[in-house]
């Protein structure tokens, strides 16, 4: 599993194992599983999808942000998002 992170200057928006996110990178959209190679990219206004290890999927949609993966962890700082 992958852990990840979602996260404005006002709160924590998601924290826990999932199975997978879909991001709105600033060149195109990208999804990131278990085991995804190191990275660090921004993030353009969009939807961010994710399913979670119990299946439930989330939507947030989001401004602008970055996201940092490594070691199965993912760090998503969002300027701002509504759930």
């Amino acid at each position: 599993m992958i852990y990840l992170d979602i996260i404005t200057p006002e709160k924590l928006l998601f924290a826990g194992e999932i199975k997978i996110v879909k991001l709105p990178g600033t060149l195109g959209s990208f999804e990131i599983m278990e085991n995804h190679a190191p990275m660090i990219s921004t993030l353009a206004k969009g939807k961010i999808k994710v399913k979670d290890a119990n299946g439930v999927i989330s939507n947030f949609e989001i401004s602008t942000g970055l996201v940092e993966v490594s070691n199965n962890e993912i760090k998503v700082l969002v300027e701002s998002a509504v759930y």
